[in-house]
């Protein structure tokens, strides 16, 4: 099944931009001030940038918010909507497909990641050379609970033996990619956990760089260690399968 986005004429004559940041948010309202008035301070040291805001189906004021904040603070925001929740992948996959920069940053709309991080994380991307890479900010020190920590470290222990996808933290929510090398990948709910493992298949490197994080602003994550476990072992599993099922040419002839 196909979709379409609607544009404002305002948004099509824009300055083409070079990075679309994409957030997929579900009830955030509480958390999105602070985080709007920090990407418009990372907007001012990056290269012509969008802010593509993904609202998945959410039940609060999620969507008022963030209109009132693209008067407020970044008028450079966009706002999609789901008619229901689909989870953060296929949001990903909306804003992504919406896209119109060459390269995408994702990050999470909780105010843990620091949208200044990925001054930084753009300029390692651009500056690699060869193929363009996926770049994954590492959080070195995580500010979650013991219990999430611990389940995220067997997780990420388990993909990385597993997928062999050298990435320490592969649910990191901070990454930036070219966009069509994202929209060559298959779509499924989780792909956003795979990322590094799923970009290798089709050859592009990965780059890890530590970043910081934080404590959740407002509100409880959306998911729980044992969802995140049941879900997740059967995505692995797919996952495997699909890298040992995916054949691409070394190089592509027109005769």
């Amino acid at each position: 099944m196909t979709h379409t986005v609607q544009t404002s004429v305002s948004q099509a004559n824009d300055v083409q931009p070079v990075l679309s940041i994409v957030i997929a948010v579900l009830d955030e309202q509480d958390n999105l001030p602070q985080v709007c008035r920090e990407l418009a301070e990372a907007c001012a040291n990056l290269p012509p940038s969008e802010v593509v805001f993904v609202n998945d189906g959410s039940r609060d004021n999620t969507v008022a918010v963030l209109r009132q904040l693209r008067q407020d603070c970044l008028p450079n925001l966009r706002i999609l909507s789901h008619d229901r929740c689909l989870g953060k992948s296929a949001g990903l996959r909306t804003g992504i497909t919406a896209a119109r920069g060459q390269w995408v940053a994702t990050i999470d709309g909780d105010g843990q990641d620091d949208p200044r991080e990925l001054v930084g994380l753009l300029a390692l991307a651009r500056s690699a050379n060869g193929t363009p890479p996926l770049v994954v900010g590492v959080r070195a020190r995580r500010k979650d609970g013991w219990s999430r920590r611990f389940a995220t470290r067997f997780a990420n222990g388990l993909r990385q033996r597993l997928l062999q996808d050298h990435c320490p933290d592969t649910g990191a929510p901070i990454k930036i990619f070219r966009r069509e090398d994202f929209l060559r990948l298959p779509q499924f709910e989780g792909l956003h956990r795979f990322l590094p493992a799923l970009f290798a298949s089709y050859g592009v490197p990965l780059l890890c760089h530590p970043v910081s994080h934080r404590a959740r602003l407002h509100g409880q994550s959306k998911y729980t260690n044992f969802n995140r476990a049941v879900v997740g072992v059967r995505d692995l599993l797919g996952v495997m399968w699909l890298r040992n099922r995916t054949r691409l040419p070394r190089t592509v002839d027109e005769c």
